[in-house]
């Protein structure tokens, strides 16, 4: 009896292909919307465990202010002395590299580009793990003297340079000229979606003297030897720094020492909730397209009112009569859920593929968006298939 149900349903389906195919168009772009949104957002939770990863999992980043109120807020910036305290007092650290930054425009002939400017040390490189394409990377005199010299990244190469070997060039940051003395090897996107090799690196004097006009340093960043441990060299930079910022015992810090494990987290964190959102957002549609659903089933109950008749004056049951509208709308929105998980494959390794965040294949939120979808066959198929199994046979088969 279910299988003549089952073969009944498909056939009312093939005789009225284009409604059928229209109301299953929202079940398809719900599950489509559904899967795509949680692809893309675990692809990209993915690409910043990666990218943090790629920092190293010994590296710590010292920032003024408290990072769950405003970053920096009236917090005092760090000093040089502060580096060297760090360097001179607490052990087991591999590197430490100053930060200072400022957004210009460079020019180079005519054409011109707005970039962030990064005045640093050598050891920048080295923490960072960011290698050189070409050129060098500027020498303890060079740092001393603040000479102006730069290392570009690859998006500064491109507007500024085309094609050209930018090493040995000058470039022009506000009233000086600087020589290019390297290349970086590109990086591509960061964790929070901004271009990595849209920047200069400069020594910090250089940057301070001619750019910041003052000995401010935004960020530290501590790389730890490898065998030590991090939250002990954690602990111990917080003292030195309370005792540096004369921070009372009863009072908070004005600065927040982060390794690359809180980082994670909380990158992670972010994209999880924003994706579990953006899911939920598009989950919606999948009640829309349910509605879509009743919608069209009432009207298939409405036009077939005399076969409904017929069928119960002879001899056919109520629930067999219900299980046939009830598996027609399940059959409408399984059938969506099928061309919504085709659609949502394309998408996602096009979007992943533009995005720049790898395509991981979910087969969780798959099966879960194809339950999902025969169950809102089910649930908005049965008010339908209950008004036609309800009714008078002699009135049904009274009817125009």
């Amino acid at each position: 009896m279910f299988f003549n149900t089952l073969v009944l349903a498909l056939s009312e389906i093939r005789r009225n292909m284009l409604r059928s195919s229209l109301t299953i168009l929202g079940i398809v772009i719900g599950v489509a919307a559904v899967i795509t949104m949680v692809t893309l957002g675990n692809g990209a939770t993915r690409s910043v465990q990666d990218q943090i990863a790629a920092m190293g999992s010994n590296l710590l980043m010292v920032l003024p202010g408290q990072r769950l109120g405003p970053m920096a807020g009236g917090a005092p910036q760090f000093k040089a002395a502060d580096v060297d305290a760090i360097r001179a007092q607490v052990s087991g650290l591999r590197a430490v590299a100053p930060v200072a930054s400022k957004s210009v425009t460079v020019v180079r002939m005519a054409k011109n580009w707005t970039t962030q400017t990064v005045g640093t040390t050598a050891d920048y490189f080295a923490i960072s793990r960011w290698p050189l394409a070409a050129g060098r990377v500027f020498t303890p005199a060079e740092e001393r003297a603040g000479k102006a010299v730069c290392v570009i990244g690859e998006t500064v190469r491109r507007e500024l340079f085309g094609r050209q070997n930018p090493e040995g060039e000058q470039i022009r940051i506000k009233q000086f000229s600087c020589e290019v003395i390297g290349l970086l090897a590109p990086k591509g996107q960061s964790a929070m979606g901004s271009d990595q090799d849209d920047t200069i690196i400069m020594p910090l004097r250089t940057v301070q003297r001619r750019l910041t006009g003052s000995q401010d340093i935004r960020m530290l960043q501590v790389a730890v030897n490898d065998g030590v441990a991090i939250d002990q060299v954690r602990n111990n930079v917080v003292d030195l720094m309370r005792e540096r910022r004369k921070i009372g015992a009863n009072e908070d810090d004005n600065f927040t020492v982060m390794d690359t494990r809180q980082i994670a987290d909380t990158l992670t964190g972010t994209t999880r909730v924003i994706t579990a959102l953006l899911g939920a957002v598009a989950g919606v549609s999948l009640m829309v397209g349910g509605i879509g659903i009743m919608n069209i089933m009432l009207v298939s109950v409405t036009e077939r009112t005399r076969e409904i008749g017929i069928r119960l004056a002879i001899g056919a049951l109520e629930h067999e009569v219900l299980l046939q509208f009830l598996i027609e709308a399940v059959v409408l929105a399984c059938l969506g859920g099928v061309v919504g998980i085709l659609v949502a494959t394309v998408l996602s390794i096009g979007l992943a593929h533009l995005m720049q965040v790898p395509y991981l294949f979910n087969l969780g939120i798959n099966v879960l968006s194809f339950v999902f979808s025969a169950a809102i066959g089910v649930v908005f198929g049965y008010f339908p298939a209950k008004r036609a199994a309800g009714m008078d046979p002699i009135q049904a088969l009274r009817h125009e």
